[in-house]
């Protein structure tokens, strides 16, 4: 467990996002679930083979995705440069829908995301490719990428836009909540998010 104390004016919440907000996310998604379904692939494989060893190519990079996360700390400092504070953040651990969701509801909001802008490492869509696998399904609804999604006002975005880091990304927006919350796939379709991952109650 890690607890701490923090100042009431660097806190940032689920719920302080507003309509017109530009939805961000850290890194990368679905590489950490396309390593699990790598490693579940090799245990099939080699079940009841013990002197054979497992396969994974050049995929080491989705298999310490899933074996070694590691907390996003650099996007507060790469913030904190930028002199720009999120109005709403959270935790991406059980899917980008999942982490969607919960931002919007806690916000009052809703939101257009848009599949192109998704971010997906070139070796996650590797390894997707080989298992036959949709990797926007993966970092959708799988897990344990461990990324940060966050809003931005407007205003805030205009202004550093310019120097905004290359490993953070701009994935879409926040809308009034009665528009709820879609993807605008690749041929223009908005299609309800849903998350199918893990559901806590909050």
């Amino acid at each position: 467990s890690l607890t701490g104390v923090a100042g009431s004016d660097k806190l940032v919440l689920r719920a302080k996002g507003k309509p017109t907000d530009i939805l961000c996310v850290s890194g990368d998604l679905g590489s950490a679930f396309m390593g699990l379904q790598l490693l579940e692939r090799e245990k099939r494989v080699l079940k009841g083979n013990g002197d054979v060893k497992p396969e994974f190519g050049n995929s080491d990079y989705v298999l310490e995705r899933q074996l070694k996360p590691e907390a996003k700390t650099w996007v507060a400092e790469a913030l904190s440069k930028l002199e720009v504070q999120p109005t709403a953040m959270i935790n991406v651990k059980d899917g980008l829908a999942a982490a969607l969701l919960l931002l919007c509801k806690a916000s009052g909001t809703g939101c257009r995301i848009h599949e192109k802008k998704i971010p997906l490492h070139q070796i996650t869509l590797k390894v997707a490719g080989e298992m036959n696998f949709n990797p926007l399904v993966a970092a959708l609804n799988g897990g344990e990428d461990y990324e940060l999604l966050f809003s931005l006002s407007l205003s805030d975005y205009e202004r550093v836009m310019d120097h905004f880091p290359e490993n953070i990304s701009v994935i879409g927006y926040l809308t009034d909540a009665g528009k709820g919350c879609r993807i605008i796939t690749g041929s223009d379709q908005e299609i309800n998010l849903k998350a199918q991952g893990w559901k806590d109650g909050s």
